[in-house]
């Protein structure tokens, strides 16, 4: 069993399958209810901070290389750029259902809710 604390996961580099940077880790959101991890917050775009976008992505689209020191996503940027983001002060209210689904399907990843596991 690997575990990691989410303060060591906040910060760190995401990178996309062929190993360019495209953000950070903002922030890993907790399903309280489920004990889950809902989805983490990738801070992508802009330049210093300025006219970047904050994205709520399904964590289980994230896979953590421990030898590079960074967390893979299997998303081009491009589909980053056409995706619904928020900003800093506005984030998603991920306990409206219909939000979460459209976040897991528009990714391609099945709802953690609906798993048996």
């Amino acid at each position: 069993m690997h575990v990691l604390s989410a303060d060591s996961i906040v910060g760190t580099r995401v990178q996309n399958m062929d190993s360019e940077d495209i953000g950070t880790i903002k922030a890993v959101m907790i399903d309280l209810a489920h004990g889950r991890i809902a989805y983490a917050v990738l801070d992508f775009g802009g330049f210093f901070g300025i006219g970047n976008k904050l994205f709520a992505l399904p964590w289980s689209g994230f896979k953590i290389n421990t030898e590079r020191e960074v967390i893979m996503l299997d998303v081009d940027k491009e589909k980053l750029e056409n995706a619904s983001g928020f900003d800093k002060d506005n984030w998603p209210d991920m306990s409206n259902m219909d939000f979460a689904t459209e976040i897991y399907s528009y990714y391609g990843n099945d709802p953690y809710w609906k798993s048996t596991v």
